[in-house]
């Protein structure tokens, strides 16, 4: 099940994020180009969850992903050349969609894009965006695999801390 997050999760959301990281520490390969206590952390979860934004896939009682379905495109996306056009309003952005490393290979990724589709399009949404760091190879041979286009990439200055190339797509709803 996919559900908004409450306060309660929110331990498990920093987990979820921490794990990642974890596992990157772990194994030296890099999928997120994260930096712990930076981004994501568990006050970037709760900004979220104050603007009802942040949604928890749940199994059993335990959390499996999280993701922050909101309308904000960052600054450097006015550098892509999106092929769907529309009005900011218009717009969906999928930004941290992230599945526990112990869960990764279920298919839940596609569910929890799956759902961001639908919750979006229930908004009146028409399109659908995310963006991505160049170097994570599953998150760029996900969104393709799924009807995502590859609108571009373009270097951003994220959080104002690391200058890095994300991916973008684009989805039309």
């Amino acid at each position: 099940m996919i559900r908004a997050a409450v306060e309660a999760d929110l331990p498990k959301v920093a987990e979820i994020y921490e794990e990642i990281l974890a596992l990157e520490e772990r194994t030296g390969v890099t999928t997120t180009n994260w930096q712990r206590g930076k981004y994501p952390t568990r006050d970037d979860a709760r900004q979220a969850l104050e603007a009802g934004t942040l949604y928890v896939g749940e199994e059993g009682g335990a959390l499996w992903g999280v993701v922050n379905l909101n309308g904000i495109q960052l600054p450097e996306y006015g550098k892509i050349p999106w092929s769907i056009p529309a009005e900011r309003e218009e717009v969906g952005v999928i930004h941290t969609l992230c599945i526990h490393p112990a869960q990764s290979g279920k298919g839940y990724a596609k569910r929890m894009a799956a759902f961001c589709e639908e919750t979006a399009r229930a908004q009146g949404k028409t399109v659908i965006r995310l963006d991505t760091w160049e170097g994570n190879a599953p998150a760029n041979r996900l969104y393709p695999s799924i009807g995502y286009r590859f609108a571009g990439g373009t270097e951003f200055f994220f959080h104002g801390y690391i200058h890095e190339i994300l991916n973008c797509y684009e989805k039309k709803l």
